[in-house]
């Protein structure tokens, strides 16, 4: 092989990894995976990792948005360090439920990620995320304003994350009638 050819990505899998329910993730990771919890917004993405255990989400760090093509290598170099098995995403369904621009746009944000990268990814309902770490943050950790805009974006990505895991925490041992076993 010469040097010309080392330099050639490998060819992407031919299978692309699907959305799945957060119930149905634990079953397409190995043990020891963490997860990677997103909050994607239209000017940063929050993002979140969960321990090996896929028992408690930590808040890692906030993304700047620019340019897909940066957001995409910020995301894989995360991926990539955390070692990560998949990757949970915050959906802003309005009050209702229902499914409003916001979505839309997160959607396509995780379908431009399954893309680019062999991972699964799970939704998860964000619905009043963002205030419920503001109040956290005004009411127990008596942040300023200013460190509050600082950390809330990671600290909803944990949120997201940590609901999720919890989810799937309850689903382990559970029979197709929702019975516990």
């Amino acid at each position: 092989m010469g040097p010309s050819a080392a330099r050639v990505p490998p060819a992407r899998s031919e299978r692309t990894m699907p959305v799945v329910a957060p119930a149905d993730l634990a079953a397409l990771l190995r043990p020891g995976q963490p997860l990677v919890g997103l909050d994607v917004g239209s000017t940063t993405v929050g993002v979140a990792v969960s321990d090996a255990t896929r028992t408690v989400a930590s808040p890692a760090t906030v993304i700047a948005r620019r340019a897909w093509r940066d957001d995409l290598k910020a995301l894989q170099a995360i991926l990539a360090e955390r070692e990560a098995g998949g990757v949970v995403i915050g959906l802003p369904l309005e009050m209702d439920g229902r499914e409003g621009p916001r979505c839309q746009s997160v959607r396509a944000f995780a379908a431009n990620l399954l893309a680019a990268v062999d991972l699964p990814v799970a939704f998860w309902d964000e619905r009043l995320s963002t205030r419920a770490v503001e109040r956290a943050l005004i009411e127990e950790a008596d942040l300023s304003r200013r460190r509050r805009r600082e950390v809330v974006d990671k600290m909803a990505a944990a949120y997201i994350l940590q609901g999720a895991l919890d989810a799937m925490a309850g689903a382990v041992g559970r029979r197709p009638g929702g019975d516990r076993a």
